[in-house]
C-alpha cells in the first residue's frame, strides 16, 4: 500500500515564523538572568528571519509523520548574497551538520542555515542549492557551488523517519516564508518531532541585549532540542527530573545514559571575527549544561555562531576593512551566550504539546502545574510581569 494517503486524510500544517499561541517560559513564572530583547527570539538581531515548515501527516498505511524543516537566514532574503562572519563548535559529535569545513577554512557562513532530522539532511541539501541555483543563475555571474549548512537532531521515536517526508518543496517554503518577528515555538519545524529530557520538546528561542563600552548589542539564540534523560533536568536551578518522573518514555526503556541531540544556532550583531564566534558557539554547551545535560557518548552536540555585523567586509575586492571588539570586551556576549541558550531550551519545553506519532509512541509535554508548584517550592517561582 502506498504510503500517501488520500487527500482527505491529510493533516498538514505549515507554520511559518509566526507567534505561537503556546505560553512561554516567563509566563509560567520561571526566572532567568539578563535583559531579553523585545521579542526574546532570534529575531531580536536586527536582519534576522526564520521560516518554518511542520508536516503533520496520519497516514492511510498506519504510519506517522511528525516532522519538518526550519530555516535561519542571517540576513533575510540577503543571505544568498552576502555571507557573514561564522564560528561552530561540536560538543559531541554524535550528529551532523554539513558546511563546518568551510566554516573552519573560510570563516564565513554563506546562505542559510537549515535544521531537520536525520534522515532528511541530504535532501534539505540538495533543495537549498537548487533554490539558490534558481536564484542566482548558474552563469559566469551567477551562481556556481555551494556548501550549504544543515544540521540535525533524530525524531524516529515519533516520526516515520525512513519515510524521508520532508521534500524540496517543504524547504523552498521555509526559505521563501522565513520572516522577522515572533517565531513559534515548541512542536514546530524541525523540532516537530523532537523530545528533551523525556518530555516532548522542539523549537525554542530567546535574547539577550547587553553594553560593551558604551555600545548596545543583541545575542540571539534559536535551538532544535533532542537530548537527555530525566533524571538530571533542572530549570532554574530546581531539580525538576527527580521529582516529574511519569512518562519517561527512554528510562522506562531500559535507556539510562544521555542520549538524543541538539543544534543550537547563535546570531549577534557584535562585530565579531570568526575565531571570536567560535568561542561564542562554544559558551551554547554551558547554557546546555544548566539543564542538567553532560553531552552523554550517544549526543549529537553542535553549536554555530554568526554575527550580522561587517557586511562591508563581504563585498569583492583585494582588501578589506573589519571592526571587532577587542578579546577583553566579549565577555558580555559570552554571558548572554549562556543566558540565552538555557531560556530558549526552556521555551521549546514549555511551548510543545503532547504528541503521539509513529508506532502509537508518545511524549508528553512538561506539565506546567507541577513545574509551577517546584519553583514555588524552591523558592524560585517569579510572578509574571
Amino acid at each position: 500500500m502506498s504510503r500517501r494517503c488520500a487527500p482527505a486524510l491529510l493533516a498538514l500544517l505549515a507554520i511559518t515564523s509566526v507567534h505561537a499561541a503556546e505560553p512561554r517560559a516567563r509566563d509560567l513564572g520561571i526566572p532567568f538572568e539578563g535583559t531579553p530583547g523585545t521579542l526574546n527570539a532570534i529575531t531580536d538581531v536586527a536582519g534576522v528571519t526564520v521560516g518554518q515548515v511542520t508536516l503533520i501527516e496520519d497516514l492511510a498505511d498506519g504510519h506517522k509523520v511528525r516532522t519538518g524543516v526550519t530555516a535561519i537566514l542571517p540576513r533575510g532574503k540577503a543571505s544568498l548574497d552576502t555571507p557573514v562572519f561564522g564560528g561552530w563548535f561540536a560538543l559531541n559529535g554524535n550528529g551532523e551538520m554539513t558546511g563546518t569545513a568551510w566554516i573552519d577554512e573560510s570563516g564565513q557562513v554563506e546562505g542559510p542555515v537549515m535544521l531537520t532530522n536525520t534522515h532528511s539532511v541530504g535532501v534539505v541539501r540538495d533543495a537549498v542549492i537548487a533554490e539558490r541555483v534558481k536564484a542566482g543563475g548558474a552563469d559566469a555571474s551567477g551562481y556556481w557551488w555551494s556548501l550549504p549548512i544543515v544540521a540535525e537532531t533524530w525524531d524516529g521515536h515519533l516520526n516515520d523517519i525512513n519515510g524521508f517526508h520532508v521534500k524540496p518543496e517543504h524547504v523552498a517554503q521555509a526559505l521563501r516564508d522565513a520572516r522577522d518577528g515572533p517565531v513559534a515555538e515548541g512542536n514546530v519545524g524541525g523540532g516537530t518531532g523532537m523530545i528533551c529530557h523525556e518530555f516532548k520538546c522542539g523549537i525554542g528561542t530567546a535574547s539577550r541585549r547587553i553594553n560593551s563600552d558604551g555600545h548596545d548589542y543583541t545575542v540571539g539564540v534559536l535551538v532544535q532540542a533532542n537530548y537527555g534523560v530525566r533524571d538530571p533536568l533542572r530549570i532554574a536551578g530546581v531539580p525538576v527530573g527527580q521529582f516529574l518522573r511519569d512518562d519517561r518514555v527512554y528510562t522506562d526503556a531500559a535507556i539510562t545514559g544521555d542520549t538524543g541531540s541538539i543544534v543550537i544556532v547563535v546570531a549577534t550583531d557584535a562585530p565579531l571575527l570568526p575565531h571570536q564566534l567560535k568561542r561564542i558557539a562554544k559558551r551554547a554547551g554551558m547554557g546546555l549544561a544548566r539543564m542538567g545535560s553532560y553531552a552523554g557518548n550517544g549526543s549529537g552536540d553542535l553549536f554555530l555562531a554568526f554575527s550580522t555585523a561587517n557586511a562591508p567586509a563581504q563585498d569583492s575586492g583585494a582588501l578589506h576593512h573589519a571592526q571587532f571588539l577587542g578579546n577583553d570586551n566579549v565577555d558580555g556576549l559570552f554571558e548572554a551566550t549562556v543566558q540565552a541558550t538555557e531560556e530558549a531550551i526552556v521555551n521549546a519545553m514549555v511551548a510543545a504539546r503532547d504528541m503521539r506519532g509513529e508506532g502509537g509512541r508518545y511524549a508528553n509535554a512538561i506539565p506546567h502545574a507541577p513545574l509551577v508548584k517546584l519553583l514555588k517550592r524552591y523558592g524560585r517561582y517569579q510572578a509574571p510581569k
